[in-house]
């Protein structure tokens, strides 16, 4: 299976990052996969423009010469795009996103409404077969609302999704933490391997992977140094 992982964090070993390590070397135990890793935050990606000239050629190619041709030409050979990403103003970082608004050539300007009533524009290449996973931290002491902007953005974006939403992030980072933080990239490892096997997680290990570290009023007085 190819797997392309667009690091959407400023830093190569940020504290989502060693969840999607993790997460990745737990994939490779069932059979060794083709992965390439994508640190966007050096690439150049310039925002969109909005010209449409992808839509005129339709070619599946932007007609910005930056980096982000490249970055199409993986994404549509892809089996799996894993997207790992701290959470900055409850969505993805704006170079990320920059990334995530050029995939439009990837599209085509006809409309098709589905079954129920969704209205998008058909796609140019199959993206049936294709899977997304979506790994995302935030530094927040729990989940519960902080995601919600992104996982409507996520459901509408992609198709075949998997998301894992984690809080309390910055403790993977922090020693005097392993004894809580430790056990959930152990988890992390455990779910790479299950996805490995079926291309999808259970409610199960989803809510598990999900679940705080340490209570919400410890993780504040940590953070505030009370």
């Amino acid at each position: 299976m190819k797997i392309l992982v667009l690091n959407g964090s400023p830093k190569k070993k940020s504290d989502t990052f060693r969840m999607t390590d993790r997460f990745l070397k737990g994939l490779n135990q069932t059979q060794e996969h083709e992965v390439r890793i994508i640190n966007v935050i050096e690439k150049k990606i310039a925002p969109c423009s909005g010209c449409f000239g992808c839509w005129q050629n339709m070619d599946g190619r932007c007609v910005i010469g930056d980096d982000q041709n490249g970055i199409l030409d993986l994404y549509r050979e892809a089996d799996l795009i894993l997207w790992s990403f701290p959470l900055y103003c409850y969505g993805m970082p704006s170079h990320l996103k920059a990334l995530l608004d050029r995939t439009i050539p990837l599209l085509k300007m006809k409309m098709i409404q589905e079954e129920d009533g969704t209205v998008r524009h058909e796609a140019l290449v199959d993206f049936s077969k294709k899977h997304t996973l979506v790994l995302c931290g935030c530094g927040f002491p729990d989940w519960e609302g902080n995601f919600d902007a992104l996982r409507m953005q996520c459901r509408q974006c992609f198709g075949n999704l998997t998301m894992v939403c984690v809080p309390e992030t910055p403790m993977l980072n922090v020693p005097a933490a392993a004894v809580v933080a430790d056990p959930l990239l152990a988890a992390f490892e455990e779910a790479g391997e299950e996805y490995g096997r079926s291309l999808s997680l259970s409610p199960e290990t989803i809510a598990r992977l999900e679940t705080p570290m340490i209570p919400k009023e410890a993780y504040i007085r940590i953070v505030n140094g009370i």
